[in-house]
């Protein structure tokens, strides 16, 4: 097992920005290991957590747990960020499975959207003035759903039938 080695805290402000860097590169796991160290340093620096949960969700066509990504929003000091995320998650989520494919993919795509929505009108509400970035995720979304044509997926009946 190897350790880790820690990096300087006046480093913080350049590894962050050669995390968002490696985002734009798409290499989303470098760019997760650069934001994990940064954490171990100042765990509660709110820049790192959203570009982490963004690499990590970067990363959700390959297969990343969209678990992961949700226990960092709890880290999220700000409401509107919280729910700002959270509906990002959800949202790369129904696209990922969507690139993915296979049977009932577009179902469950379209309550990954859902929820997408749910969380961007959370957003919208508590969002600060001139800050319409909430609405603008909620309108594509629903662009991907009417687009693709998804629909909620066929309920389970419960009722018994007569005879």
């Amino acid at each position: 097992m190897f350790k880790l080695k820690p990096i300087a805290r006046e480093a913080i402000p350049r590894a962050l920005e050669k995390a968002e860097r490696y985002r734009l590169l798409n290499e989303p796991s470098e760019a997760e290991s650069i934001c994990m160290d940064i954490l171990e340093i100042d765990p509660g620096n709110q820049k790192t957590l959203a570009t982490l949960i963004l690499a990590l969700t970067d990363q959700f066509e390959k297969g990343s747990s969209v678990h992961h990504a949700q226990e960092l929003l709890p880290r999220i000091n700000d409401e509107y960020q919280r729910a700002y995320y959270a509906g990002i998650i959800c949202e790369r989520r129904g696209k990922a499975l969507l690139d993915h494919g296979g049977p009932g993919s577009g179902f469950v795509a379209y309550d990954w959207f859902r929820d997408a929505m749910d969380w961007y009108e959370k957003a919208e509400q508590i969002r600060p003035v001139g800050n319409d970035d909430a609405l603008l995720r909620w309108n594509t979304c629903a662009r991907a759903i009417m687009q693709r044509h998804l629909e909620p997926g066929p309920q389970e009946r419960s009722e018994y039938q007569l005879e």
